[in-house]
């Protein structure tokens, strides 16, 4: 059965108690802060929402992290920073013993974060780790990765931070943590058992157990993860069963959106992160087959997604362009969700010229 978007009256910031926010994409792109964002952030505070920051970043910590924030005039403890190396250290210490030997590869921050859960860090095979954790190190050199493999084959167990095979940087697109994973991966002829960044809903789920600080956690229905990428941040959230918002100020697209497979699609669609604050008109079918959403219409007619307005004043529209409407995407993603799920092929759908935020 077809999951569709939801609709919020008051605001997603007086429904839902944390909001677990992505960073780059959402909060920030690269050193410059995306439009909206602190303000939406502080209004969302100001209305009672919790704010939790998470990144498969797993090189910066949580201090570093925080600072830029600061820098963009949000006010946060570095506590509400959760970063893939923070999980992935907790995630050794559900599955190793106290004390246990582990081999590292990845940045000084992987390495503090095992040692503050109990854990050995040792640098070679010949130490006899029982496991290995692989993260992202911009410095990672070939005999680092040799010497996982190494302990990999000889029956070290295998985790790694997260699996991003690219990551963004200022000259292109570089290897990410998954690209070196594979790496190792393809010398020992095994893959990493776990995976503590996004897509898995782990960091999702720590981050609930980390604010809660020994109390009794947020439920999953109380939280509401954030983020700007359909193939992490959303199916992170899909898999652990939350609600979802995706902004239109990082990788995802309309189109993108619009086309979605089930695994990625989000709960809540807006532009940046006023959308923590505003109202999000829900989405509603008449019988006619039309999807109706604020002002805005969509239909399925022959391969193409039609807008109108559902504003008619003496048999003419308005001036009002659909194009430029969120509420159009929200009915028209909608309209073409139920009929993907129907089992029709969207490969030759023909779209609507979206210019949201033009």
């Amino acid at each position: 059965m077809t999951a569709f978007l939801k609709g919020i009256e008051t605001s997603l910031s007086r429904t839902y108690r944390l909001a677990l926010l992505d960073l780059d994409g959402v909060v920030y792109r690269g050193a410059n802060p995306i439009r909206n964002a602190a303000t939406g952030i502080s209004q969302a505070e100001s209305q009672g929402m919790t704010i939790s920051y998470t990144t498969n970043n797993a090189s910066r910590t949580p201090k570093v992290v925080a600072d830029q924030l600061r820098g963009f005039g949000l006010e946060l403890d570095d506590r509400q920073i959760v970063t893939s190396s923070i999980v992935a250290a907790r995630m050794l210490r559900h599955n190793l013993q106290e004390g246990a030997k582990v081999l590292v590869i990845g940045a000084d921050h992987l390495r503090e974060e095992v040692r503050a859960n109990g854990m050995e860090v040792v640098d070679v095979a010949s130490d006899h780790p029982e496991a290995v954790i692989q993260g992202w190190n911009p410095k990672q050199n070939w005999e680092e990765l040799a010497e996982a493999a190494y302990a990999v084959e000889q029956g070290a167990r295998f985790f790694a931070t997260n699996m991003d095979r690219t990551i963004p940087q200022e000259g292109g697109i570089a290897p990410g943590n998954g690209a070196m994973v594979e790496t190792v991966a393809i010398a020992s002829g095994k893959s990493p058992e776990a995976s503590a960044g996004k897509p898995e809903s782990a960091m999702y789920d720590e981050a609930r157990q980390m604010l809660a600080d020994g109390a009794e956690p947020i439920p999953v229905k109380e939280c509401l993860p954030v983020g700007d990428r359909l193939d992490t941040d959303i199916e992170a959230a899909n898999r652990g069963g939350y609600d979802s918002l995706v902004v239109l100020t990082g990788v995802a697209s309309v189109e993108s959106i619009i086309l979605a497979e089930p695994k990625y699609r989000p709960t809540y669609i807006s532009a940046d992160l006023l959308g923590l604050v505003t109202p999000h008109a829900a989405p509603e079918k008449s019988a006619d087959q039309i999807w109706h959403c604020g002002r805005a219409t969509a239909v399925l007619r022959d391969g193409t997604v039609e807008l109108h307005s559902s504003e008619v004043h003496d048999g003419v529209e308005s001036t009002y362009d659909p194009r430029t409407d969120l509420d159009a995407v929200r009915a028209s993603a909608c309209a073409v969700w139920e009929y993907m799920d129907q089992g029709h092929d969207v490969h030759d759908l023909s779209l609507p010229q979206f210019r949201i935020g033009a």
